[in-house]
């Protein structure tokens, strides 16, 4: 089953996608910390100008034809803007590690998925191996009653309720089969093992103890629990982001801080020497060079009470955030409830379908050898034998759940059930 749902993991493609989920929150993360880098930006213009037109380098209206040039640098960094990008950053951060945490639960779903397509085929197999140990007994009892037909102790009446039993049992056995290939099929596709249309599972498996152990602690389940199932860490996380992004816009009801630096330069063709020759453009972008730095305040005095308004819906989306975070706790909470109570009464099941499927098979023997000494008929054999064969199928139904119960417990209590980095 380990090597199924490695497979699985490594090759689903809705773990895949989710995992293009964490990529993006990662990116985006990376991206709220670059924000506190300056913003530089150049501009750079080229015109032709003609008729009566405003000279750019004396402001005077000309009516001349030229072309000029104008080149220029801007730099800006915010000083302080109430933390919002502080902020930013914090609750993209947590974003990102809930990402990780989505992928990490898309994996614990399929690996679940795995498992219960695993013992799927491991029932049918049972169901299969079952219903070909029934048909045995019926080939045999059919012969035994054609040979006691062939010697007249037995009616042919007896013969015909022989093969009838033979022939259903025939095609409970075919039934079985294509349960098998039906269950085979769907942990092929979990697995998305697209170039197999038939898999072989290794025929060991875990003996099902039949021990009555200590009845597992709710409490300590749950507190260990809640540490590490994604699904919950993630909308922590969430919560958590909620509530740095709540921060965030509330730093817009602060005033905030601007530094602004710029470089500047120009080319015109009416600049020109007192030989009216126009001045070579290196040398009129040394003579044009400007330079400034500045600051800017600003203070958000009133706009239509949209800051405030958007504070408060922030605040409303961290409080349903923490809403739904027990909303989690509480459904992994009864998750746990009904897993530890089921695993009580599952233990009671098997116990005693394990006596009941001896007593059967007792008592489907006893009439075999009572049916041989012609003390009952075909029809009290069959029923003995069709009994027997429910009560196999019921022991080996209630096993594979209480293993498969048993194995979601231990998960949710920490052990390394599954294969997953």
């Amino acid at each position: 089953m380990e090597e199924c749902v490695s497979y699985a993991i490594d090759h689903n493609l809705q773990v895949k996608n989710t995992s293009y989920a964490e990529d993006s929150g990662k990116e985006t993360y990376r991206q709220s910390i670059r924000n506190l880098l300056p913003n530089v930006t150049g501009f750079s213009d080229y015109r032709y100008s003609e008729g009566l037109i405003e000279d750019p380098q004396t402001g005077v209206l000309v009516n001349n034809e030229f072309y000029s040039t104008s080149y220029s640098l801007r730099a800006n960094i915010d000083v302080f803007q109430g933390f919002q990008k502080l902020n930013t950053i914090k609750a993209s951060k947590f974003i990102y590690r809930a990402t990780q945490e989505d992928v990490t639960q898309q994996k614990f779903l399929l690996a679940f998925r795995v498992m219960s397509a695993y013992y799927d085929i491991k029932f049918n197999e049972g169901l299969v191996a079952n219903s070909l140990e029934q048909l045995e007994l019926s080939q045999s009892n059919y012969n035994l009653v054609q040979k006691q037909v062939e010697l007249g102790l037995m009616a042919k009446a007896d013969l015909y309720e022989a093969e009838s039993n033979l022939l259903g049992d025939k095609l409970l056995v075919t039934q079985n089969k294509n349960l098998l290939a039906l269950s085979k099929l769907t942990l092929l596709q979990e697995m998305n093992l697209t170039e197999e249309n038939n898999i072989e599972l290794e025929t060991s498996l875990d003996p099902i103890s039949t021990e009555l152990t200590e009845k597992a602690s709710l409490d300590s389940i749950y507190r260990v629990a809640r540490e590490f199932v994604p699904l919950v860490k993630a909308q922590d996380l969430r919560t958590k982001a909620a509530k740095k992004q709540m921060q965030a816009t509330r730093g817009s009801l602060y005033p905030s801080l601007t530094v602004i630096a710029s470089l500047n330069s120009g080319f015109s063709e009416t600049n020109r020497d007192d030989n009216d020759m126009v001045i070579p453009f290196r040398q009129q972008l040394g003579d044009n060079f400007s330079r400034f730095v500045g600051a800017e305040l600003n203070v958000p005095l009133s706009m239509g009470w949209a800051n405030r308004s958007r504070v408060k819906q922030q605040k409303i989306a961290y409080l349903q955030a923490k809403n739904n975070l027990e909303i989690q706790e509480q459904e992994l909470f009864q998750l746990l409830q009904q897993l530890v109570q089921t695993n009580e009464a599952l233990k009671d099941e098997y116990q005693q379908s394990i006596k009941r499927m001896e007593a059967q098979e007792l008592a489907f023997s006893i009439a075999q050898k009572q049916y041989e000494k012609g003390l009952i008929n075909a029809l009290d054999l069959f029923q003995a034998k069709n009994l027997y064969g429910v009560a196999q199928n019921e022991n080996l139904q209630v096993g594979l759940r209480l293993k498969v119960n048993k194995s979601t417990i231990d998960f949710y209590s920490g052990l390394p059930i599954f294969n997953i980095n």
